[in-house]
């Protein structure tokens, strides 16, 4: 039986949604929406920011959608993507500067 997320403990919950972003592939898909105009890029404006094939794009998008990270809305005959809250926007900068802090640490 698994449990709904209401009902499972909290670190639970942020281990899967670190594992939503545990690839390179899907972190570069949400900076470019993080960075995009509107917040919003189609399947075509993602695949051109990345070195992918879109059989796997769709696959992270897939991934990103079930756990919520990703919102997608069809309009004519694409397909928008948009980062579900504006909080995922803040992470990528958190870690951002983390990582850049700990490189920065590492050539002292």
């Amino acid at each position: 039986m698994f449990l709904d997320d209401e009902q499972r403990p909290l670190y639970e919950i942020k281990a899967n949604l670190f594992k939503a972003l545990a690839h390179p592939a899907r972190i570069r898909v949400l900076e470019i929406l993080s960075a995009a105009e509107g917040g919003t890029a189609t399947v075509a404006e993602l695949l051109h920011g990345m070195d992918i094939e879109p059989s796997h794009l769709s696959q992270h998008l897939r991934v990103l959608r079930r756990h919520q990270v990703v919102t997608s809305e069809r309009r004519a005959s694409h397909v928008h993507y948009t980062l579900a809250h504006p909080g995922i926007s803040e992470l990528l900068d958190i870690a951002r500067v983390f990582l850049g802090d700990r490189m920065n640490a590492g050539r002292s």
